[in-house]
């Protein structure tokens, strides 16, 4: 199984909103949310599920992904993201994701680069719009809470600038 986490797209800091939560996308956050949509489908590392934050920049990356990646699966939109740690991610995880084999999480620094320390043994930076795949030795997702796994991979959109977006 894997888990596949991506952090949100560039959020508009100067954009009028009100909470954090209501932050939106960038210009360069949809760009980047499109262009690793696009890559992970490019490199058959589609997800059979797509879970992400409540909050607008994470929400719109998802959808963003979803639909430039052509991925053919359901996007939950979970509340309890926004704001978590790394366990309550796995537990959502483990609850929401039934028999899909890939799930991929949409959220929010510092989690990610905690819950990818946590699960591979490894510090890694997630940048806006990075993606980490992440090998697990589990066979049901009711097992994650005690996974361990290894990093398949961890993608950068800025790596991929030459691509047109």
């Amino acid at each position: 199984m894997q888990l596949v986490l991506m952090r949100h797209g560039k959020s508009d800091w100067d954009a009028s909103y009100g909470p954090d939560h209501d932050r939106p996308l960038a210009d360069r956050g949809v760009r980047s949310a499109r262009l690793m949509g696009r890559l992970l489908s490019s490199v058959d590392q589609a997800p059979d599920l797509v879970i992400t934050s409540s909050a607008v920049r994470a929400h719109r990356t998802a959808i963003l992904a979803a639909e430039a990646g052509a991925w053919d699966c359901e996007v939950i939109t979970e509340g309890s993201i926004y704001g978590a740690g790394p366990r309550s991610v796995l537990d959502t995880v483990s609850r929401r994701a039934g028999s899909a084999q890939r799930v991929l999480v949409v959220g929010h620094e510092p989690t990610w680069s905690n819950l990818v320390h946590e699960l591979v043994g490894a510090r890694v930076e997630m940048k806006t719009a990075s993606v980490a795949g992440v090998g697990l030795m589990i066979d049901e997702w009711a097992s994650l809470a005690d996974a361990s796994g290894w990093l398949d991979y961890l993608l950068h959109p800025r790596m991929f600038s030459f691509l047109p977006h």
